[in-house]
């Protein structure tokens, strides 16, 4: 063989090698099934919504707002009745001495509205801690899905004015995070979240 001929050779060989190495990657993900983009997109909305974790919380805060609701109804019952018997004892009493009533009537009735709305306010608060908590909890879960698919970065799909389907990877995403964290209660250390 002539000196030619084996540098063509080893050049040659240098370059399969290199398209092997560069195109491995790609086909990788291929093999597993996975998109090869550098920009993922994702539905955050459906992410949470349709995961185990966010189904979980958003069944217990669903729950626990139907409880708030029934005592809900329940006060304004007890305050209806209230009401109505006041009026009823209006006819008979001093003006004073009703006024002394109803305005401590109207106090109660203030203070009802105080506490469910306080209630109200914490139930949506713990909605809330719930998804920042799912968001830190798959943050590792969507680096690795990027890792895998070549990409760079995943952006909501609600920023994205126009995209292929085959960029959105929620569907993915969600078949992971319910593979690593489920529901999410074996992670809670204070029963909230």
């Amino acid at each position: 063989m002539s000196r030619n001929g084996s540098g063509r050779w080893r050049l040659g060989l240098m370059v399969a090698v290199a398209l092997a190495i560069a195109t491995s990657a790609p086909a990788t993900a291929q093999q597993l099934g996975l998109p090869r983009h550098e920009v993922l997109t994702i539905s955050g909305e459906i992410l949470f919504a349709k995961s185990a974790y966010g189904r979980r919380v958003i069944d217990e805060i669903e729950a626990e707002g139907a409880l708030l609701a029934a005592e809900n109804e329940r006060i304004i019952a007890e305050l209806s009745r209230e009401e109505l018997d006041l009026t009823e004892r209006r006819a008979k009493m001093e003006p004073d001495a009703f006024r002394v009533l109803a305005e401590a009537f109207d106090r109660k009735v203030q203070s009802h509205r105080e506490n469910q709305e306080a209630k109200r306010e914490a139930l949506a608060r713990r909605g809330d801690a719930a998804r920042a908590a799912f968001v830190e909890l798959t943050r590792p879960i969507l680096g690795a899905l990027m890792r895998d698919t070549g990409a760079s970065v995943i952006l909501d799909r609600s920023t994205v004015f126009f995209s292929l389907d085959s960029t959105d990877v929620t569907a993915l995403a969600i078949s992971r995070i319910d593979e690593v964290i489920g529901d999410g209660s074996a992670l809670r250390k204070d029963g909230k979240n």
